[in-house]
């Protein structure tokens, strides 16, 4: 009964459905981390990110970014495995340029970054609102849809 109230969340979201020409961007801050000065994921992360790859695996996922640290490359990495794409590090003090690269893209694309940039990136393609992220905010992806301006949220099961 879960998996499929969780497949009709999902298609309500657009997710596993084709990308068309307004294409949906995907936001979102890195999963859990574990200690150290560029920390690589947790086990709860690393799991997360499985899941991430699971739930985005059918999504029309096109082009992935993330910020060069360990945590938000090895957050993309699976779903980017899954896809046979390749995570294009992008430098978070660079906005636009990661805006300009995007927008060049057509598809669906997975943006991700961390806790103080993630509300910047979701108005700058296109959102109407900057969400709140807090620091112990896991798992939230927010979808932006540039030709409506909605954002809509969706949050990444427990990893098993």
């Amino acid at each position: 009964m879960r998996t499929i109230l969780f497949a009709l969340v999902l298609a309500m979201l657009g997710v596993g459905q084709a990308a068309d020409a307004a294409s949906p961007v995907y936001i979102m801050r890195h999963l859990q981390k574990a200690d150290g000065a560029d920390p690589p994921l947790s086990g709860a992360g690393a799991a997360g990110a499985q899941t991430l790859a699971s739930v985005l695996g059918g999504g029309g996922i096109t082009a992935i970014f993330a910020t060069p640290t360990q945590r938000a490359m090895e957050t993309a990495e699976p779903l980017a495995k899954r896809l046979g794409l390749t995570v294009t590090p992008y430098d978070p003090a660079a906005p636009d340029q990661l805006v300009e690269a995007v927008n060049a893209i057509h598809g669906a694309v997975l943006v991700v970054g961390h806790s103080n940039t993630v509300p910047d990136l979701v108005t700058r393609f296109g959102g109407a609102a900057a969400p709140a992220i807090g620091d112990e905010d896991y798992g939230t992806v927010f979808i932006v849809d540039p030709a409506t301006h909605l954002v809509r949220k969706m949050q990444l099961p427990p990893a098993k």
